[in-house]
């Protein structure tokens, strides 16, 4: 399905000759997400004079904090410094979730902000501190599930998203989805849980026949050859920001960015169309998903794209479609044990491998039939 060239050297436009020896101010402190904000407000305040000296003599009430979104892997905080001369410089500060180390290789995304901010990609990294960091402030909305299904920010993604998979981040370019994904199945498979109610629904999970789920969709999908990228891997749509002014177009938290396959992550951002409440009647329609396609593979010539490319990304995508149901499946699960935020992560297990055996056999149908009209022609 035809290589994917990869035209952008984050290094090329970086400040520094190598972004991995980009000075970053660091700090081992580390402020409770748990926290109420009237608490967290000054341990915030506290970072950010010990992070950034031009602001480490400024008064406390110089300094204000407020949120800016609560996702079910970590907090966003706005703080905002009024500097001597008067002007207000507002910064994000992003709080780690507890525990969420089972799921995210945080120095994987360390490593691949420095090379994405360069690249122009999300918010600028200003420093690292015991669990999280402090980024530039976008300026910006963030989208919610039907903005997606916009034609003109549709586009506006899929192009965004193609420029995105041009980015070489140095490091391991192996895919990462299968590895993550058996890791996830083996933590997952291995558990007890506390609340007997919880251990009386997880025992209702075969996990036998997850693991053959998992074996049968990667076996297929090795047959797809489809191009490995630099992947975002949770383009869902509090991860995209717009500053409607400007017309301008920004993704955000790259904690599960990896090299991975192309169809994976288009798919997956098919998937989040559907949002938290995983209503999967909002997933895109084929006409919405070459709309889509069209800006990602002709971004200047959108309605030159052949029927061919159009129908084997169609192909691609929604069989990685289903591979995203059951990474996330499984990873539900792991985190149903080991994060304190109030999620019914359970519950979104059953929503995701329920909707992966409702769609098994269309797709898995589809891309077998695409692939038996490849090797014959």
């Amino acid at each position: 399905m035809g290589a994917v060239k990869n035209v952008w050297n984050a290094k090329d436009v970086a400040e520094a000759p190598d972004c991995s020896q980009i000075q970053i101010p660091t700090s081992s402190r580390s402020v409770d997400p748990s926290l109420p904000l009237p608490q967290i407000t000054p341990l915030v305040t506290e970072l950010c004079k010990d992070l950034f000296k031009k602001w480490s003599n400024l008064d406390d009430s110089r300094f204000s904090v407020e949120t800016v979104s609560g996702g079910i892997t970590n907090l966003l905080l706005k703080a905002t410094v009024k500097e001597e001369d008067g002007n207000d410089v507002s910064v994000t500060v992003r709080l780690y979730g507890p525990n969420t180390d089972y799921v995210i290789n945080r120095e994987r995304e360390l490593q691949a902000i420095k090379y994405l901010s360069a690249a122009g990609f999300g918010a600028n990294l200003l420093a690292v501190f015991g669990n999280g960091m402090v980024q530039s402030f976008i300026n910006a909305r963030t989208l919610v599930p039907l903005d997606m299904r916009n034609p003109k920010l549709a586009s506006e993604i899929a192009r965004e998203l193609r420029r995105f998979h041009q980015v070489e981040i140095p490091g391991c370019k192996e895919p990462q989805l299968w590895i993550d994904t058996f890791k996830f199945y083996e933590k997952a498979s291995s558990l007890e849980f506390d609340d007997s109610e919880k251990q009386k629904i997880y025992k209702t999970i075969s996990f036998s026949e997850v693991y053959n789920e998992i074996v049968e969709l990667k076996e297929l999908t090795s047959h797809f050859n489809a191009p490995v990228v630099f992947s975002h891997n949770d383009l869902l749509s509090g991860n995209i920001m717009v500053n409607d002014e400007e017309e301008k177009l920004y993704f955000i938290d790259f904690e599960y960015g990896s090299y991975n396959y192309r169809g994976f992550d288009i798919g997956n951002h098919f998937n989040e169309y559907a949002g938290y409440e995983c209503d999967y009647s909002l997933y895109p329609t084929k006409d919405e998903q070459y709309h889509f396609f069209r800006h990602y593979l002709g971004p200047d010539k959108p309605q030159e794209v052949s029927d061919k490319d159009l129908e084997a990304l169609y192909v691609e995508a929604n069989t990685y479609m289903l591979a995203s149901h059951l990474y996330w499946a499984v990873w539900g699960i792991v985190q149903a044990k080991f994060s304190p935020i109030k999620f019914d992560y359970l519950g979104y297990f059953f929503l995701r491998y329920n909707e992966y055996i409702k769609q098994k056999e269309k797709c898995l149908s589809l891309a077998r039939s695409f692939l038996s009209q490849s090797e014959a022609g």
